[in-house]
C-alpha cells in the first residue's frame, strides 16, 4: 500500500523535484546549524561551546548536500546558484526558483528550531516558542543584551565591528567558500573522491567558521541568514532584527553574493583558466576520456567511458556507457 501511495506522489517535473531537493537540503542545514546555536545559547554554554556551533553548521551542510546532491546539484546557497549562472554552468531561468526554495527551507527550519524543545504554550504575537528560549529570556525576546536570542536564527555583527568591516568580512568568507567548492568540483584539478564531496564541503564550512566566525558569525549564505531572520521578525523579535547593527541585515544577503563572485573569479583566473585543453569535446558537451575494445568469448565489446559536464550542479558527474 505504501509503495503504491508513494508512486502516486511521484513528481514528473524536473524543476519541481530540484526545488524540493534544494528546500529539503537547506532545511537540514539550518535545522542542525541553528539548532546547535539554540542549544549553546539557552544552556549558557553548559551544553556546548562555539566549536559545537561550527560542527553543527559543518555537519548540517554535509548532510544537506547528501540529501540534495543527486537531484539538484546541492547548491543550498543563493550565492552559489548565482555564481554558477555567471560561470555559465546553471540556467538563469531556474535561478529564482532555486533561491525561493532555499529561502523557504531556511525559514521553516528556523521555525522548527523555535518549536523543537516543547511547544506547550503561546507567547508574544501568538507564536509558539520553546521552554528553553522563554526560560533563558524571562519571556522577553531581544536582539541584543545579555539574554539576546535573535542570534539563534541569524547573524549579527560584534559590537566592535563597523559596517564596512562587516562587508569585508563577508566578502572574504564567502570568497573562501567558493574557492573551496570550485576546487572540489573541478575535474581538471584534483576533485574530491566520488561520494565524499559533501564531507569536504562541510569541512570547508567548518574551517571558515573556526577561522572567520568571530566578527559576525560567518553567514556566507543569503538563505541561511535571511530566511531565519524573516522568521524571527514574524515570530516576535520585531523589526529590531533588521535595524540592529546599523542595518546589518543586507550585508549577509547581498555582500555574500559579491564575495562568491569574487571567489569564483579568483579561482578561475588563478587555476581554472590555465588547465590545458587536452580533451576534445563534441557538440553536446561530452568529453571522450577512454575507449577500449576487448574480446570476451569470441565477441568484441567496446567500453566507452565519458565524462559529462554538469551544468546544473556544483560537482562534475562521471558516467560510463557500455555498448
Amino acid at each position: 500500500i505504501m509503495d503504491r501511495l508513494l508512486k502516486r506522489c511521484r513528481i514528473k517535473s524536473r524543476l519541481f523535484r530540484e526545488c524540493l531537493a534544494e528546500f529539503f537540503g537547506v532545511y537540514i542545514l539550518i535545522l542542525f546549524g541553528c539548532g546547535s546555536v539554540a542549544q549553546v545559547t539557552t544552556s549558557q554554554n553548559t551544553k556546548g561551546e562555539y566549536l559545537s556551533i561550527n560542527l553543527g553548521f559543518a555537519l548540517g551542510t554535509t548532510f544537506g548536500v547528501y540529501v540534495a546532491k543527486g537531484v539538484s546539484g546541492a547548491h543550498l546557497n543563493p550565492a552559489v546558484s548565482l555564481t554558477l549562472c555567471v560561470l555559465g554552468r546553471f540556467s538563469w531561468t531556474r535561478l529564482p526558483f532555486y533561491v525561493w526554495s532555499q529561502l523557504f527551507g531556511a525559514f521553516l527550519a528556523a521555525a522548527t528550531v523555535a518549536l523543537q524543545y516543547y511547544g506547550e504554550h503561546f507567547s508574544i504575537h501568538t507564536c509558539l516558542f520553546t521552554d528553553a528560549i522563554m526560560d533563558f529570556t524571562g519571556g522577553h525576546l531581544t536582539v541584543s543584551g545579555a539574554t539576546a536570542t535573535a542570534g539563534i536564527f541569524s547573524t549579527y555583527p560584534a559590537d566592535y565591528l563597523s559596517l564596512w568591516g562587516g562587508v569585508v568580512d563577508q566578502i572574504i568568507g564567502t570568497a573562501a567558500l567558493l574557492v573551496c567548492v570550485l576546487a572540489l568540483g573541478d575535474p581538471h584539478n584534483t576533485p574530491a573522491p566520488p561520494g565524499l564531496e559533501p564531507v569536504l564541503v562541510g569541512a570547508a564550512v567548518l574551517v571558515i567558521g573556526i577561522s572567520m566566525g568571530s566578527n559576525s558569525g560567518y553567514a556566507i549564505n543569503p538563505a541561511r541568514d535571511f530566511g531565519p531572520r524573516l522568521f524571527s521578525y514574524i515570530a516576535g523579535w520585531g523589526d529590531e532584527v533588521f535595524r540592529a547593527g546599523h542595518g546589518w541585515w543586507w550585508v549577509p544577503v547581498f555582500v555574500t553574493c559579491v564575495g562568491a563572485l569574487l571567489g569564483s573569479l579568483l579561482y578561475e583566473l588563478l587555476i581554472g583558466v590555465h588547465h590545458p585543453d587536452s580533451e576534445p569535446e563534441d557538440a553536446e558537451g561530452l568529453t571522450a576520456v577512454h575507449q577500449q575494445t576487448v574480446e570476451l568469448d569470441g565477441m568484441q565489446t567496446k567500453f566507452d567511458t565519458i565524462k559529462e559536464n554538469d551544468n546544473d550542479g556544483i560537482f562534475s558527474i562521471t558516467s560510463a556507457d557500455i555498448s
